[in-house]
């Protein structure tokens, strides 16, 4: 039997709960869980946020572990090596963005927590194209929140070839954004903070961060000018999205990574004005979190983290639900 922490409806506190371990599939691995991260993401999983929940409810997707079955045609792992699982747990592997490597794209996905058990548990199964090998230089303790958190943020950089030349804007500096920072100030971009927590200033600026601005000080919104080539926002709530507008340059975009349920309020004068965009992405694909990875170990790149065991899996959830961790949540056995 799997041991593993699980919601038995929504929005409980979860329970100790135990499963019968899943056969391999073809192309499929298990991996022993050493550890993973608490996302946002396993809160909304937890509380039916999104509609799509089904219970027992096993969350976690930020997962750091071992390799310890293997399917006799899987080929691309092997027992013993250090893995990590993030989002997805499988694609279809045939379609048009898997040929190409854009598997974050393929509409027949798999996902770690809403298509299987996921994480909060003692083993995990995925097809073997959505592990990822963890470089051996990576601190493991602290690495889960990079295949979740850290992809999200580092994917932009990739799909519109951001580099020192650009002028960025991280728009809520928590679990996201206090990597982007980390990302794109490695790359030599000039970075500004948008904040509305304002006990946060010291530390950012500790990060050497260009700017540390109020995200809700429309005043000072106003007066910015259009000065950014990409806005990316980690927050999950509302805000003037025209006034953020209008400090984009021509060609530039506000990118959301974070999920904001209401729909957002946009003059298309603001979008016209100077060609601006509007994009969102989720995660990203194996060959970009590899790619990241990498970065990551290049740069010295690390979440920072609060470590609680297991068997204080409520208490850590109860934590990030509050905004009571700076700035993500890893649970190991």
């Amino acid at each position: 039997m799997v041991k593993a922490y699980a919601a038995l409806n929504a929005g409980d506190d979860l329970k100790p709960y135990e499963y019968e371990p899943k056969a391999l599939e073809q192309n499929e691995v298990r991996i022993k869980v050493h550890s993973c991260g608490i996302c946002h993401s396993d809160i909304s999983a937890i509380d039916n946020s999104w509609g799509k929940s089904s219970y027992p409810m096993i969350a976690g997707h930020e997962i750091i572990g071992e390799v310890i079955e293997t399917a006799p045609n899987s080929s691309l792992h092997k027992i013993g090596d250090t893995v990590g699982l993030g989002w997805h747990s499988g694609y279809c592997n045939s379609c048009e963005y898997c040929d190409v490597g854009d598997h974050n794209f393929c509409s027949n996905t798999k996902k770690t927590v809403f298509s299987q058990y996921g994480g909060f548990a003692e083993e995990v199964v995925a097809e073997e194209a959505s592990v990822i090998p963890i470089p051996t230089k990576l601190n493991l303790e602290d690495a889960g929140p990079l295949l979740c958190g850290g992809i999200t943020v580092f994917t932009p950089i990739v799909e519109f070839g951001i580099n020192e030349n650009h002028n960025v804007g991280i728009i809520g500096i928590g679990g996201l954004g206090h990597l982007a920072i980390q990302f794109y100030k490695a790359l030599g971009c000039n970075v500004t903070a948008f904040t509305s927590s304002h006990d946060k200033t010291e530390f950012i600026n500790s990060m050497g961060i260009d700017e540390v601005v109020s995200s809700t000080d429309q005043v000072i919104l106003k007066d910015m000018g259009a000065k950014f080539d990409l806005l990316i926002s980690t927050v999950n709530v509302s805000l003037d999205w025209n006034l953020f507008l209008n400090t984009i340059k021509p060609r530039g975009r506000l990118h959301f990574v974070g999920a904001v349920l209401e729909p957002i309020k946009s003059s298309v004068f603001s979008l016209m004005a100077g060609r601006r965009s509007i994009s969102g992405s989720p995660v990203g694909s194996p060959k970009n979190i590899k790619k990241m990875l990498d970065f990551c170990v290049e740069h010295n790149i690390k979440p920072i983290v609060e470590h609680f065991n297991f068997t204080d899996i409520n208490n850590a959830i109860e934590k990030v639900r509050n905004n009571n961790v700076r700035f993500r949540a890893v649970l190991s056995w």
